[in-house]
């Protein structure tokens, strides 16, 4: 378990850029225009950033990449890849090296022009390791689609209930200006879509879009020094079970249990004190079972409690306020934007969606399939 203390670290800015399609960008450039509004939107220039963490979708050295294109030279850098979960492991990485004094500033950003580059035909190809490959699974669906299944079987979950996350997250998107998608969606549409891979249909699955985000990060002792209401790291958790779906423990118990007990004991606090859920939805079966593993009902109750539009505008919980990677955006790797809605929603300033008195924030990642999770609790000034 992580000796980090309680909020030893702040985040002072957070952007995004290019959410949705942003043709003449490369994934590099995207990152860094997503850099400079964070660091603007912080109050600070490139030159004073001394710590850069960065996964770039094709760039083994996209921290040394970015350096150079930013003119910086920092003393630390982390270019840490476990997937969409990266980024909120770079948090708790940065707030070690923070509170150790390692450096003072610290940019967390991530670029992707993978709709545009890919002139929008990207979709689920066959592949798979040796052991998996000569059943054809579809990459990474069919992984997904085995989780579902198995939740289905052991507890009855339903493809009504997929849906409701599917249709949740749109209403929350028809409140983000940004988002990819804003129309009108039902129940029935969702089971009516074509299926990818059974019981996924296409609304059960993630955007493809281009898009990149970047929050930056100080000790809390110059929070209050920038523009911004600071927005404080309460508690970080990670945990790894496996690489392949098929070597799953269980396909219907993920590491955020893991993950997430090791944040909220940092962060001092449980699921009842959270007023505000950011999940990495890649697929509608993931918001289920990471709201049962993160505490917010019981195994195998995911299902009925997202039922009735209780994770919806207006509902018992609020999830995914931004529209998640559902409705709003998804670049390759979506875990950034948890942190930056997250940001938005403490510092009220998230518009239309901005749910009341939302004072403590779980942001949630997720890698590989459902390989690894990573677990931050944010809180506003109130929560120290």
């Amino acid at each position: 378990m992580s000796k980090l203390p309680r909020g030893s670290a702040a985040i002072v800015g957070a952007a995004t850029f290019g959410i949705g399609e942003a043709p003449g960008y490369s994934s590099l450039e995207l990152a860094a225009q997503a850099a400079l509004l964070a660091l603007a939107d912080a109050g600070l220039r490139p030159a004073d950033v001394d710590a850069l963490f960065c996964c770039l979708p094709s760039d083994q050295l996209s921290t040394l990449s970015l350096a150079e294109y930013l003119g910086i030279d920092p003393v630390f850098t982390d270019n840490n890849r476990t997937g969409g979960s990266a980024f909120l492991t770079h948090v708790e990485i940065a707030s070690m090296a923070l509170h150790l004094e390692m450096c003072d500033v610290a940019l967390i950003t991530y670029g992707s022009n993978q709709r545009s580059a890919a002139g929008r035909l990207i979709g689920a190809t066959e592949g798979g390791s040796g052991f998996e490959a000569p059943y054809r699974p579809l990459v990474p669906i069919s992984a997904y689609a085995l989780a579902a299944s198995r939740h289905m079987y052991e507890f009855g979950t339903t493809r009504e209930q997929l849906a409701e996350v599917a249709v949740a997250a749109r209403a929350w998107a028809q409140r983000n200006p940004d988002a990819f998608l804003r129309e009108d969606l039902t129940i029935a549409e969702c089971l009516d879509a074509r299926m990818v891979s059974s019981p996924l249909g296409v609304r059960d699955c993630c955007l493809v879009t281009d898009g990149a985000g970047a929050i930056v990060l100080v000790r809390p002792d110059r929070a209050r020094d920038h523009p911004r209401p600071p927005v404080h790291v309460l508690g970080c958790g990670t945990a790894v079970t496996h690489r392949e779906i098929s070597s799953m423990p269980d396909l219907t118990v993920t590491g955020a249990a893991k993950s997430s007990a090791r944040a909220y004991a940092q962060a001092r606090l449980g699921p009842g004190d959270v007023d505000v859920v950011q999940l990495y939805d890649a697929f509608t079966i993931n918001t289920i079972l990471f709201l049962e593993d993160l505490g917010f009902c019981p195994k195998g109750e995911g299902g009925r409690f997202v039922s009735g539009g209780a994770i919806a505008p207006g509902g018992r919980l609020p999830v995914n306020t931004n529209g998640g990677g559902l409705s709003c955006v998804h670049p390759g790797m979506y875990g950034i934007f948890t942190l930056i809605e997250a940001t938005e929603q403490l510092r009220g300033t998230a518009g239309d969606r901005q749910v009341d008195g939302a004072d403590v924030a779980l942001c949630h990642g997720n890698g590989g399939v459902l390989s690894h999770q990573a677990t931050v609790i944010l809180g506003s000034e109130a929560t120290l």
